[in-house]
């Protein structure tokens, strides 16, 4: 643990610092129009995310001038210059860009803190609920909503009844529906961005299979707000899920749970 960096503060000033990208992000999400353009891997860019994303950077460097900012529309930076840092804000500044464009209110702002591959601190914005959900490293899990006063949130315990299990309202596939139908019956609950992590840190689910593709800065500021929220995030063979190890900014495959007293990879369908 970093002891230098005054986690709650700089917690508390990245909340101030979302709901700001948010508010731009509103007013772009409640025009009459707005510009979407496809990014080399297929993936949709708004002028939201770009509003968002320069404000985020500007606000962080005026913060904390000495910790490097990676953005998911940064340009990227190579692994053998980024790989050395101990440090550094991992932030998406609309995680959710298909939600946004089909106007469904479910995307989110994301800013983590990264220290020695881990996350310690991260804040989620809901801008079109004005909800933040944010925790920092042995500080607790804290929700608010339309930015009135912080209640503590925790994970639940399985409880043998029926299982409740978030998943992604844009991204399905064959290994997930395997993966669903070994559980038995669940309730399901379908929702966009890094809201599925943010719905096991309060307890509405119990497990978060994300058997597809994503990339660590969407789910880096939610590792933190679920770890202190009691909860867990691992690799599909339980091990842990960890920050910038590698040359790719992809994340391998993980669950999201709140209790760890079952193994979630048994219902994985074995590799031949």
């Amino acid at each position: 643990m970093n002891h230098s960096l005054n986690l709650k503060k700089l917690c508390l000033e990245c909340l101030s610092i979302a709901r700001e990208a948010g508010d731009a992000i509103l007013t772009v999400y409640n025009s009459a129009d707005f510009n979407v353009v496809e990014k080399a891997d297929k993936s949709p860019l708004t002028d939201a995310d770009l509003a968002s994303h320069r404000l985020i950077i500007k606000r962080l460097k005026a913060l904390t001038p000495d910790i490097p900012v990676l953005s998911e529309e940064s340009t990227r930076v190579p692994f053998t210059e980024r790989g050395r840092w101990q440090t550094y804000w991992l932030v998406d500044p609309l995680d959710g860009t298909r939600e946004f464009v089909k106007r469904n209110g479910e995307f989110t702002v994301n800013i983590a803190l990264i220290h020695q591959h881990q996350s310690i601190l991260g804040v989620i914005n809901v801008p079109v609920l004005d909800v933040d959900y944010y925790a920092w490293q042995d500080g607790g899990c804290f929700k608010t909503e339309n930015r009135g006063k912080a209640h503590a949130i925790a994970v639940k315990k399985l409880d043998g009844k029926q299982l409740t299990v978030a998943g992604s309202r844009s991204h399905g596939s064959a290994m997930m529906q395997q993966y669903m139908k070994k559980l038995g019956d669940v309730k399901n609950l379908s929702m966009g961005s890094s809201l599925k992590f943010c719905l096991v840190a309060e307890g509405r689910a119990d497990l978060y299979p994300r058997l597809g593709p994503t990339s660590e800065w969407d789910s880096a500021a939610a590792h933190c707000i679920v770890t202190e929220a009691g909860g867990y995030i691992t690799k599909t063979d339980m091990s842990p899920l960890l920050y910038n190890t590698k040359d790719s900014l992809l994340n391998p495959f993980f669950f999201v749970f709140g209790d760890d007293s079952r193994d979630w990879s048994q219902y994985l369908e074995k590799q031949k």
